[in-house]
């Protein structure tokens, strides 16, 4: 089957593009188009015919109902009986827009529709395309997600090409949606009703208009011989093809202990993806790491989440981290498609987190010109266990200047530089809880603790590795005394590695 695409602007629509969709729909077959969600994989959802095509494009298993979508709020009369009376009040607040309600089926809606239930699932889309349509099909289209089922939702007609060309008849390119997560779906046959989908209408929005709704917090296993009463309650979804994990904690946690699985996959040979925000991209140096949004913008992460998934089908990993992010308004509705996503695998941030002792090697000297910066230089050179940030700093800086030269060019003969370094002034910012602060002489030291008071995590480097052969100063000497101190600094970091690497084996 040749499948066809047609652009369409919502501001601007192409009736003809929308007559010759609304045909192949009344004739009983599939067309995929944007909603304001995902896209909708549309067919008449008067027909049950059309709706075994829909289960068959998408591998959909037969007892996931599908949403029925209309134009006109008086259709609803049509395909749903004993209506409630807070329906009304609903629609004027969210009609339309991303609400998805549940009532008890009228004799019109065939069963093949509703996965067997008596019950269906209705949606009035924003979208000027999506409401065309619906008019144009004949006021009753069923439209689950344009997705290979258990794959990401799609938000691009893109995406609705990857997985559905050469199944379906023809997609509307109506460009990104608007929110990029499926509708809020509220059970109406309850008492209080029922939320068994978070989405962008969120629990407060519905209390404020209606007073008091439940949520179901119990998803079914796949296992489970009961059918689900509204999509997304029983099977794995929106997963990618890698086994994405979310990291739970507080988010430095998250961020730390991501950084640690990153470093450990590395050295491994292999990359993990990462799923962070942009306030926290710069903080990964390891692995294929996306950007989902802002958490100053909810919204944003909405619309980016499904698009990362996908994006990470194209990456060489075979494992995903997440962050995970707040559990309240739309945020509920992000960890519940995660989740999903993640056929609901967790992992402890800080169970991760305490497995290392320090997270920062800070060397300081007299100036940071010379020794400390090459203590440094050697570290990072290291075959380290864990990832460190690793720094040097000086007890008497006036001013920021280079290395000395003379230490750069030891540097150079040893594969190494420091030609992006500059010197900075030790201050009480540096003394953090998991900060290893190794000074270069005792003078440093004793300077630290006279200033700064009793602190743990500050030993001279020989202290801490237990080798007290002095590290000569080679301050306004020549080269060579530059080259004895990096063979006693070589020797030391050397020694300071294997002591690093001890605490993670013990740890483990």
């Amino acid at each position: 089957m040749e499948t066809k695409i047609r652009k369409i602007d919502k501001n601007n629509i192409d009736e003809t593009a929308i007559q010759e969709a609304g045909e192949i729909l009344r004739e009983g077959r599939l067309v995929a188009f944007p909603t304001e969600t995902v896209y909708g994989l549309g067919a008449d959802a008067l027909q049950e015919a059309a709706a075994r095509k829909t289960y068959a494009a998408k591998g959909r298993p037969s007892d996931n109902p599908l949403i029925v979508h209309i134009a006109d709020y008086e259709d609803l009369k049509k395909i749903a009986v004993n209506i409630p009376p807070e329906t009304d009040m609903l629609a004027a607040h969210f009609w339309p827009g991303p609400l998805t309600m549940i009532f008890e089926k009228s004799d019109l809606v065939p069963y093949g529709t509703t996965g067997g239930l008596d019950t269906v699932a209705v949606r009035m889309p924003e979208d000027p395309v999506a409401l065309e349509l619906i008019r144009a099909a004949g006021g009753f289209v069923s439209a689950p997600s344009a997705n290979t089922s258990g794959r990401p939702s799609p938000t691009t007609a893109e995406h609705v090409e990857e997985d559905l060309s050469g199944k379906i008849d023809m997609i509307l390119d109506g460009g990104t949606v608007e929110i990029g997560l499926e509708s809020t779906i509220l059970d109406m046959t309850v008492t209080p009703p029922m939320i068994l989908r978070p989405g962008a209408i969120t629990a407060e929005m519905l209390e404020d208009v209606i007073g008091p709704v439940d949520a179901d917090e119990m998803p079914l296993s796949a296992e489970s011989e009961q059918a689900p009463k509204a999509p997304g309650m029983k099977y794995r979804h929106y997963a990618p093809k890698a086994k994405l994990i979310i990291v739970e904690g507080d988010l430095r946690e998250e961020i730390l202990a991501i950084r640690q699985l990153a470093f450990a996959a590395s050295r491994g040979g292999k990359q993990i993806g990462i799923i962070a925000t942009s306030e926290t991209v710069p903080f990964y140096n390891y692995g294929v790491v996306k950007d989902v949004g802002t958490r100053e913008n909810e919204k944003s992460i909405a619309r980016g989440l499904y698009r990362v998934l996908r994006e990470f089908d194209g990456e060489d990993v075979d494992t995903i981290y997440s962050e995970s992010f707040a559990v309240q308004g739309l945020g509920k509705a992000i960890m519940n498609r995660l989740e999903k996503a993640a056929g609901h695998m967790r992992i402890s941030a800080s169970e991760i987190v305490k497995l290392q002792k320090y997270r920062k090697v800070t060397f300081v000297s007299g100036t940071d010109s010379a020794r400390g910066p090459m203590a440094a230089e050697l570290l990072r050179h290291q075959d380290l266990k864990q990832e460190y940030v690793i720094n040097s700093r000086g007890m008497v800086v006036l001013f920021p200047e280079p290395a000395n030269q003379k230490a750069e060019a030891i540097m150079k003969s040893g594969q190494m530089t420091l030609e992006d370094h500059n010197s900075q002034q030790f201050d009480k910012e540096d003394i953090q809880e998991d900060t290893l602060i190794l000074t270069i002489d005792e003078s440093e030291r004793e300077k630290i603790l006279t200033e700064y008071g009793p602190c743990e995590n500050v030993y001279t480097l020989n202290e801490f590795v237990g080798d007290h052969t002095a590290i000569p100063d080679p301050y306004g000497k020549p080269l060579t005394a530059y080259g004895e101190c990096y063979e006693v600094l070589d020797k030391l970091i050397a020694g300071l590695a294997d002591k690093l690497n001890s605490f993670t084996e013990e740890e483990a």
